[in-house]
């Protein structure tokens, strides 16, 4: 059971790589909004990091206020990149200043995972 909840949390990582990195490249790109990637990535981070949030029969209690906390993090960021989406359709793109904080965002959000315990 414990390897499999190592895997989880691997997928989960790999959600914000995907999410972290597809946003680096429109920043460098100078492009500043969201694209169908970050969704694959906030999706995968979610689902994974709900499989996460269930007792897998640890020994110990899980911290559900990191969970909870993390949970409105990737709910605003996924907030964010669907109007940027959204915007970017309608040809009136959000200000640059919502980009980075969908950048600043999601490195709180995977930071909190590794360093909160």
């Amino acid at each position: 059971m414990e390897i499999l909840r190592h895997v989880v949390l691997l997928v989960h990582l790999v959600g914000f790589a995907i999410l972290f990195g597809s946003w680096v490249v429109e920043a460098a790109a100078r492009r500043f909004q969201a694209t169908r990637l970050m969704d694959l990535g906030l999706l995968i981070a979610l689902l994974a990091g709900l499989a996460l949030s269930a007792p897998w029969g640890l020994d110990h209690d899980l911290n559900y206020t990191k969970v909870a906390i993390k949970l409105v993090i990737l709910v605003i960021i996924g907030a964010l990149a669907g109007i940027s989406r959204s915007r970017a359709k309608k040809g009136t793109p959000l200000p640059v200043w919502t980009f980075w904080l969908m950048g600043v965002l999601i490195l709180t959000n995977a930071g909190l995972a590794v360093i909160w315990r």
